[in-house]
């Protein structure tokens, strides 16, 4: 796989941004481009954040400051990339920073809102923005049952009616989404970490160079 990073950098695609709804997949398939290519890799530190687990437990009450942090966490981690060689280097990262916005407008009140917005605007000027977005758009019933077979404690009190409003957000934010170039992949029947077939098609699909968006198509199903 390492003519594939050599050929992504070849096309311009140096920076590669993995984005999807909780239990999407979006780290695995980024730990697993990091893997496969020497891909410098860059993961959201959800565990990090001390506000995460009384949010699911009270999503009101914990929301502002579950928020705040993880848009200051992601935005440290941000500078980092900015800083990074991103002439010859590949990047994978399991985050998009816009999408802070997406978990912001489902959460928070107006007023919070306001505030959330203003910092936010205060921070975007210094972010990169990725060569290639990869969307993992996921069924909200496919997304409790993956949530539920990982078992994480902090997730164990996440709501139905929540991933079903954050899915609805996360495919309104990307059919308007026009900044990169935009793979949406469906992965309720996709798995890239046990098909190795499945995993060497996506690889082939992503290193060929497009512009605005495209919706991936197994190639075994183009055989039909």
């Amino acid at each position: 796989m390492k003519d594939f990073k050599k050929r992504l950098v070849s096309e311009g695609v140096k920076y590669i941004a993995i984005e999807g709804n909780i239990g999407s997949g979006k780290t695995t398939l980024s730990r697993l481009i990091a893997e496969e290519t020497g891909a410098r890799l860059f993961l959201e530190q959800v565990n990090d954040n001390p506000f995460v687990e009384k949010f699911y437990d009270d999503l009101a009450g914990y929301a502002f400051q579950t928020q705040i942090f993880f848009l200051l966490n992601r935005y440290r981690q941000q500078v980092k990339i900015a800083q990074q060689n991103l002439f010859t280097e590949l990047l994978v990262a399991d985050y998009l920073f816009e999408k802070d916005k997406i978990y912001a407008h489902v959460v928070l009140g107006n007023e919070e809102l306001v505030l959330y917005n203003r910092l936010c605007s205060l921070l975007s000027g210094k972010i990169v923005c990725p060569d290639l977005v990869v969307y993992l758009q996921t069924d909200t019933e496919v997304l409790m049952e993956r949530i539920r077979n990982r078992g994480r404690s902090f997730e164990r009190n996440i709501d139905e009616e929540y991933l079903r409003n954050l899915n609805e957000a996360f495919n309104h934010f990307f059919f308007h989404y026009n900044d990169t170039s935009l793979l949406i992949v469906n992965t309720d029947q996709i798995d890239f970490t046990t098909n190795r077939e499945q995993l060497n098609d996506f690889f082939t699909q992503i290193s060929e160079k497009f512009e605005g968006t495209r919706y991936y198509v197994p190639s075994w199903e183009n055989d039909f």
